[in-house]
């Protein structure tokens, strides 16, 4: 998504050329070009999918069929990780924590149907700001009350720095999550501000905001996560301009920070 403006073949050639071992995929334009074709394509070139994104949205009618969908993609595509963006509250709700607790029953519900197909479900908290309408998780601590409700190898955390950098219980949670080998996946974006109407499309490029994105690296290093490391940028500006620039942009971002 950081370069969503490159058609798939390209990504995956651009990937090859600088050296960036894996992609973190995203479910529309994978369906668009093709599951088989993309795992075909993305294998062939020797680059692994990191993450599947996305399930979730628990909240929301037919949720049941669209995750099993999700989680067979998943194994199709060969990774073992399918991101989840739980849903926030329902049409007309202000019950949080019955929206909550609609999302550890539905999670519940597909734990065992993921881990039979070897993929785990990455439960990702959003910032706060978004708890209405995309995700009722909000910290990483009530992402891990309702993972631990289950074996690690079906369900654990994503850990993004966009979301959780303001929290000053998520380093002892990171700590929590990597002792029981639960996180399971690693999204880097910076946080620059003010940020754009609507809000969803304002995470900075590494290296522009306020986030100490070294930090967090050297955390995670400490809890044990020895997994990949995805640079996740939903930014309407970085879109807008050349997309191999951007990824150029990006990879040199990444190895300073």
């Amino acid at each position: 998504m950081t370069v969503k403006q490159l058609p798939l073949p390209a990504l995956v050639e651009e990937c090859v050329r600088l050296g960036v071992p894996g992609i973190g995929l995203w479910r529309d334009p994978v369906k668009e070009y093709g599951i088989e074709a993309a795992a075909t394509l993305v294998r062939d070139a020797g680059l692994a999918v990191t993450t599947l994104c996305r399930g979730g949205f628990f909240t929301s009618d037919g949720w049941e069929a669209d995750n099993r969908a999700a989680i067979d993609e998943a194994a199709a595509l060969g990774t073992d990780t399918l991101v989840l963006v739980s849903g926030g509250l329902p049409a007309g709700s202000r019950d949080l924590p019955g929206a909550r607790a609609r999302i550890a029953d539905a999670i519940g519900a597909l734990a065992p149907y993921a881990g039979a197909r070897g993929v785990r479900l990455a439960i990702e908290p959003l910032h706060p700001m978004y708890a209405s309408d995309r995700c009722a998780i909000s910290t990483l601590d009530q992402a891990l009350d309702i993972a631990e409700r289950f074996p690690a190898e079906q369900v654990g955390v994503t850990v993004d720095t966009y979301h959780l950098w303001w929290d000053e219980r998520a380093p002892a949670a990171v700590e929590r999550a990597g002792a029981q080998g639960r996180i399971h996946s690693f999204q880097l974006a910076d946080w620059t501000t003010p940020l754009p109407e609507g809000v969803l499309h304002g995470r900075g490029q590494l290296g522009t905001g306020v986030i100490d994105l070294g930090r967090w690296a050297s955390l995670l290093d400490r809890a044990g996560y020895t997994g990949p490391v995805e640079v996740e940028l939903f930014n309407a500006g970085l879109w807008a301009r050349d997309g191999v620039e951007v990824l150029e942009e990006t990879v040199d971002a990444f190895l300073k920070v």
